[in-house]
C-alpha cells in the first residue's frame, strides 16, 4: 500500500538518501537524470521545500520511497514554452524534482505520485498541470507521455548554476 503526505522535518534525511541514491546511480552511468550531486537536489532542496511547505512524501510498507515538491512555481524558463493552455498561474500546479528510491524502482511508484499530484492539483482547483526534466532523462520523458502530458518544447536554461541544460517543458489538462 503506498500512502502520500507532506513532509515532515523528520523525513528530511531520508529525503536526503533518496537523493543521493539517485546520484550515485547517474555518477556509476546507471541512470541519466541530469543532476548534481553537489548542485541539485541537495539537502537544502529538501529543507527549503519543506519551509515552504510543498514538499510530499510517499511511504510503503518500508518507509518513505519518494518524493516530490508540489506548487505553483514555474520556473523562469517557462514563459519560453508554447504553452497550449493560457492558464492564470494560480490554476497552474507544478511537480519538481520527483525521484523514487532505488530500492522501490520498478513498482509503479513514479506513476503513482504523478497519480497524486494530478489528485492534489484538481482538489487545489489547479487544472492546468505543468512540468519539466531534462532533456537527457528520456525515462521520465516516456512515463510523462504514458501519463498524458504533451512536450510542448525544449528550452536551453542554466538550471541551478548547471549551464547547458536542455529543459523538456510538459503539460496537461485535467
Amino acid at each position: 500500500m503506498l500512502t502520500f503526505r507532506k513532509a515532515q522535518e523528520t523525513d528530511i534525511e531520508r529525503i536526503w538518501e533518496i537523493y543521493l541514491e539517485n546520484h550515485i546511480l547517474e555518477e556509476e552511468g546507471k541512470a541519466v537524470i541530469g543532476w548534481n550531486r553537489n548542485i541539485y537536489p541537495t539537502r537544502k532542496t529538501a529543507e527549503e521545500a519543506y519551509l515552504r511547505n510543498d514538499l510530499f512524501v510517499s511511504e510503503d510498507e518500508t518507509g518513505v520511497v519518494g518524493t516530490a515538491v508540489i506548487n505553483h512555481e514555474q520556473m523562469d524558463v517557462y514563459p519560453l514554452g508554447n504553452w497550449q493552455y493560457d492558464a492564470p498561474p494560480d490554476r497552474v500546479m507544478v511537480l519538481h524534482t520527483l525521484v523514487i528510491s532505488t530500492r522501490a524502482s520498478g513498482k509503479g511508484y513514479g506513476r503513482k505520485f504523478v497519480d497524486f499530484y494530478e489528485q492534489y492539483a484538481l482538489e487545489n482547483e489547479c487544472p492546468y498541470l505543468r512540468m519539466d526534466t531534462n532533456e537527457r532523462n528520456v525515462r521520465a520523458r516516456n512515463l510523462y507521455r504514458k501519463l498524458g502530458y504533451r512536450e510542448i518544447g525544449i528550452v536551453p536554461c542554466t538550471f541551478h548554476s548547471m549551464t547547458g541544460i536542455n529543459m523538456v517543458l510538459l503539460e496537461k489538462k485535467l
